[in-house]
């Protein structure tokens, strides 16, 4: 199989592998606490990733990289682990990791502000709308009194929601400034090992303790969402080295449906009909954000164009 070939198709188990093991996060917080259980994931990510990418050699990356890119990193998969953590039910943490799913759009509206691209607004516009009213729906739960439900939801939980939100902020400036600053260097490793230290800091402060179920059952959920997450990030890296980059682009913005359908199977959890139009709703809207910038690129790069079509 051509290695490019090959590659895309690790980026399509990636993709995969993330929809599934951010439900398990939410089962390993259940059963460690929200920061406990963020902190073993992380940490058991961090041991993986060090066994399937080797030592990161911190002298070789970028000052701007480490620190920058280091606090975003961070910053982001705090956001991520601890919102999940946080959710007041099973149903709720499905519902807050659609709107982390917001990153892709907020990825697009960041590379246009920093001129990174072109975007035809026609389609841009339309797509964003889209994207926010998908996320109102999967909050809502109601169809019928929209507002009313999505505002009741919110201030049921708004740290969750608030800590969702905020991480599709800061992983659209990481996306945007770690290709500028990254030199092309890799430090995921580094960086899960970092969030593993914050959250074992913050852990050992707050003096919040574990629930000490350590069975084997949950023991086994741990090492999964561990591994997993960190699986996932290493054939990420492989895929977007040497895959196809518009497939996986297309491709990774069907996470939602895909975080759906296994919510309903890892959580066992039923989602009402205004979650699945939601869903398919914010999907929808990222792909015309994602559209409105090549539209863009290929009016102005009629030879793009050609390449893109040749793929």
């Amino acid at each position: 199989m051509p290695s490019q070939y090959r590659s895309t198709i690790y980026g399509a188990i990636a993709v995969l592998i993330w929809s599934a093991v951010l439900h398990l996060v939410r089962i390993v917080s259940e059963d460690f606490g929200p920061i406990g259980g963020a902190a073993l994931v992380y940490t058991y990510s961090a041991i993986f990733l060090i066994a399937f990418l080797g030592l990161p050699k911190i002298k070789l990356f970028p000052k701007k990289y480490l620190f920058i890119g280091g606090v975003l990193f961070v910053a982001y998969e705090l956001c991520l682990s601890l919102s999940l953590g946080f959710a007041n039910s099973r149903e709720q943490s499905a519902q807050v990791l659609i709107v982390n799913y917001l990153w892709p759009v907020f990825t697009v509206l960041g590379a246009i502000l920093s001129k990174q691209n072109r975007a035809q607004l026609g389609v841009l516009i339309p797509g964003c709308i889209l994207a926010f009213i998908g996320v109102c729906l999967v909050v809502s739960d109601d169809l019928t009194s929209l507002v009313t439900s999505f505002l009741l939801s919110i201030k049921s939980n708004p740290l969750s929601f608030l800590l969702a939100f905020s991480g599709a902020i800061i992983w659209a400036f990481y996306c945007n400034l770690t290709k500028s600053i990254a030199d092309g260097k890799n430090a995921i490793a580094f960086f899960f090992f970092l969030t593993a230290l914050t959250l074992w800091g913050k852990w050992y402060f707050l003096d919040v303790g574990f629930n000490h179920n350590f069975t084997f059952l949950s023991v086994f959920v741990l090492v999964l969402a561990g591994g997993g997450m960190a699986l996932g990030y290493g054939l990420w890296n492989k895929a977007i080295i040497n895959g196809n980059m518009i497939i996986l682009a297309a491709m990774s913005y069907f996470t939602p449906v895909f975080s759906g359908i296994f919510g309903t199977l890892i959580l066992n959890i039923k989602l009402t009909q205004s979650f699945w139009v939601g869903v398919t709703a914010v999907t929808i809207g990222s792909l015309l954000c994602w559209q409105s910038t090549r539209i863009a690129t290929h009016q102005t790069n009629p030879v793009q164009t050609v390449l893109d079509n040749t793929e």
